[in-house]
């Protein structure tokens, strides 16, 4: 194999991510091309080839996963078409990166699982939660090291400061039906969550939705069937119990923070900052926890997507099996809060 061996790439979906993140990221690697792209119109998939100079066009997402111009295959679109566009990319022997959330439900992403499993020459990855790159490795030496001891809780809450919006348009994220299970920010929250402490065995969840219905962009009225407020209590593999708190409607609520209290320390992680603080056993308050440049984790989603067809690494964020369980939790959560009752994972 030479060092840099030429990778093809074909976008389905221009979404923001793919814009912002992973076109000027495939770009910057040597040897990788971008050839095709497909959006959900010709015109806008015209838009995105003349702003990123991608030499083809294809009206038809299929038509741009079953050509032999591509070695990989880049998923930008919501959520209800990843599965579709997954399975159909490695039936035509395509590697796939596909944009989180992974699928709609957990059926979705086992499905996706078992087609990564039966072709296990080709790489299969998701676009993993972006918010504790910086940290995780800080947090996983503070855990392994032993100074929080036995975790023993964790609250999580991550409002979105804003007071309820009843006039705000209909979205994709209000709309189940485009974009699963998914609630607000959850999804991607326990994904870091199980980074740090591992899954969790029980869900417990209460949801609520305050603007029952909006606007479309075409101005007519859809019912939302997506809450805006959901708490969530979990009992963690590891023995600890979790509350987790998601909203768009706590207006002045403080800052999104995560706290994990141990036997013998206590961690916090400010998400506005990305600061870590700790504090033990004897300690009057939390300290600063300095992170030296070299522990600093970054976005090389990408990278590390390439280097895996190239058989540099593996994938490590955020493989097809860890997307199964964080679907998995997403669905409990619904299901919980639906029928009233504890659902135990995994389903």
């Amino acid at each position: 194999m030479t060092s840099n061996p030429k990778v093809r790439v074909g976008i389905v979906g221009a979404g923001g991510n793919v814009r912002l993140r992973h076109v000027p990221g495939f770009k910057a690697i040597d040897g990788v091309e971008i050839v095709s792209i497909c959006n959900r119109t010709r015109e806008s998939s015209q838009r995105a080839a003349d702003d990123f100079g991608i030499p083809k066009v294809y009206d038809n997402w299929l038509d741009l996963v079953q050509a032999d111009d591509t070695d990989a295959i880049c998923i930008g679109t919501w959520p209800y078409m990843h599965c579709s566009i997954t399975l159909a990319a490695l039936e035509s022997d395509k590697h796939v990166m596909t944009e989180a959330r992974m699928a709609m439900n957990a059926d979705e992403a086992r499905a996706m699982l078992e087609g990564s499993k039966a072709t296990p020459h080709l790489v299969t990855q998701v676009v993993p939660a972006p918010m504790s790159l910086k940290v995780d490795q800080t947090v996983h030496e503070i855990l392994a090291g032993g100074s929080l001891g036995d975790i023993l809780a964790v609250d999580m809450r991550l409002p979105q400061q804003s007071f309820v919006d009843y006039d705000a348009p209909m979205t994709w994220r209000l709309d189940r039906d485009l974009s699963g299970y998914n609630i607000m920010m959850m999804g991607i929250w326990y994904e870091i969550l199980m980074r740090w402490i591992g899954p969790a065995v029980t869900v417990t969840a209460m949801t609520g939705t305050v603007v029952r219905h909006r606007s479309d962009a075409q101005g007519m009225r859809q019912a939302v069937n997506v809450p805006d407020h959901v708490d969530i209590l979990c009992q963690m593999a590891c023995g600890a119990q979790t509350h987790m708190m998601f909203s768009s409607v706590t207006g002045l609520a403080p800052g999104g923070e995560v706290w994990l209290y141990g036997s013998q320390g206590t961690l916090k992680y400010d998400a506005a900052s990305t600061k870590l603080y700790l504090g033990k056993r004897g300690d009057e308050k939390l300290a600063p926890v300095s992170i030296s440049p070299d522990k600093e984790g970054s976005w090389r989603v990408e990278e590390e997507f390439i280097n895996a067809i190239r058989g540099v690494e593996p994938i490590k964020l955020t493989t097809f099996r860890d997307g199964v369980k964080y679907m998995e939790f997403t669905e409990a959560v619904t299901r919980s809060a639906q029928a009233g009752k504890t659902v135990s994972l995994p389903l």
